[in-house]
């Protein structure tokens, strides 16, 4: 894996943005709609992002809510992208409580 550019790191994050905000079940769509950013290193970065809300306030039912669901995001992309086990956690819950 090649180091990410930092426009590259900015679009990812910014794909992360649209897939916070969205309406639900929307999520394919946007996906969808950026298809060169959809490889390991955007799912390293979902990842990462969700470790991020995981350790904010823990009280924060919202950055718990982000986390579950950026992993899941991750997890859903790593079988889709053909990643092996070791790119995404397999439980969303013992990660993010790591």
């Amino acid at each position: 894996m090649t180091p990410t550019t930092a426009p590259r790191q900015a679009r990812y994050l910014a794909l992360i943005d649209q897939l916070l905000a969205c309406p639900n079940g929307q999520e394919p769509d946007i996906l969808d709609g950026e298809p060169d950013l959809l490889d390991a290193e955007f799912v390293q970065v979902l990842m990462q992002t969700a470790r991020f809300f995981a350790h904010q306030d823990s009280a924060d039912q919202a950055s718990a809510d982000a986390a579950k669901f950026l992993l899941f995001i991750a997890r859903e992309l790593s079988v889709q992208l053909g990643l092996d086990d070791q790119t995404a956690p397999q439980s969303s819950e013992a990660w993010v409580e790591s």
